[in-house]
């Protein structure tokens, strides 16, 4: 990787500040530490919730990674950038955590859709489920230009989703590699391994992401449809479901139409399913709804709140993520619970 590409080493006069908070840091200042690290936060976090799938694990997995790597500063002897050293630290404690938590999942993982209404669905707690991510920090386009994937492509739900089926290590090879732009090289350096081993689990991460996620991501669909039309299909879920309007809901999906509610293990696939659903329990049983927009994934989202009735208060219901193909929604994924909403800067209810 070029020298820019560290985050810290823009130029020589910067360098020296740099080595000056690092000698500094070494010492024992925690503000020098903090000013080294403060720049890369956002995308250390990122990389943290692609190889964990959730935005609670990622902030875990930082916030032990950093102190980890301010313990162990005294090892980085300087010969990589800061920021190679700290993505290692970090990809090590997401290792770590995966192995004690577990892959996480979305209701497409584990059965088969439901082609009627469930009234009773139940959530599923003993499964570790995908969680939405907050995009706002997100930088567009690639980190490095030999990047495979755009930033935003690499948060996308259905590529955090393929990531989950990986083993560790070539889920750690693919990002670091695909994401992030280090080399075979230096990703054997990070985990401890040879480089034939990264290009054989790299490999072997390409096919099986390949197989699982669709041909178009999220950010081509979107820039081939244009934000106007999209944010015109976004306001219109929004208030048909608010309206209970089916007959407005029905024109905005394709045939083939999935939505998932995790927790609920149970989902709806096609255009009849989702419709009966839609029908008998967001338009039936939830007697008022209030949004506000938002995004998630690099994704539109919905931020969706319910109340006993229009004029009481609403409180915090789901964030539901949107994916599209030929200008309409071909995927909704709800995900339900207010302890989402504050990692999005949301309120917890709406008067």
């Amino acid at each position: 990787m070029g020298e820019n590409s560290s985050g810290l080493q823009a130029d020589p006069a910067m360098r020296r500040v740099q080595d000056a908070d690092l000698a500094r840091a070494r010492a024992g200042d925690d503000a020098a530490f903090a000013r080294l690290v403060g720049p890369l936060r956002q995308e250390l976090h990122g990389h943290c919730y692609r190889m964990l799938g959730s935005s609670h694990d990622a902030d875990d997995a930082l916030q032990d990674a950093l102190l980890r790597a301010w313990r162990g500063l005294a090892r980085f002897e300087g010969r990589g950038s800061l920021r190679s050293w700290l993505y290692t630290v970090a990809t090590r404690t997401c290792l770590d955590l995966a192995d004690s938590r577990g892959k996480r999942a979305l209701p497409v993982d584990l059965g088969p859709s439901s082609e009627r209404a469930v009234l009773d669905a139940a959530p599923l707690t003993e499964v570790a489920w995908l969680g939405p991510y907050p995009d706002q920090g997100l930088a567009d386009g690639r980190a490095v230009p030999e990047a495979r994937y755009e930033q935003r492509e690499s948060v996308e739900l259905a590529f955090v989703a393929a990531l989950q089926h990986l083993p560790g290590n070539q889920r750690a090879a693919l990002l670091l590699f695909d994401v992030l732009g280090f080399s075979a090289a230096e990703i054997a350096s990070m985990m401890g391994t040879s480089a034939t081993s990264v290009n054989s689990a790299l490999a072997r991460a390409r096919r099986l992401v390949t197989e699982k996620i669709p041909s178009m991501s999220q950010q081509q669909a979107l820039r081939k449809i244009g934000d106007t039309k999209v944010q015109r299909l976004v306001a219109a879920f929004a208030a048909a479901l608010e309206h209970g309007d089916i007959g407005a809901l029905v024109p905005l999906l394709t045939e083939d139409v999935t939505w998932s509610m995790p927790p609920l293990a149970t989902w709806y696939q096609g255009l009849a399913a989702v419709t009966d659903f839609a029908v008998q329990v967001p338009m039936t049983r939830c007697p008022s709804w209030r949004s506000l927009r938002t995004s998630a994934n690099g994704q539109p989202a919905v931020a969706f709140y319910i109340g006993g009735d229009a004029t009481g208060s609403h409180a915090a219901w789901s964030i539901t993520v949107f994916a599209f193909r030929d200008a309409r929604i071909c995927q909704i994924v709800s995900f339900l619970g207010p302890d989402h909403f504050p990692a999005f800067a949301l309120p917890a209810s709406l008067p």
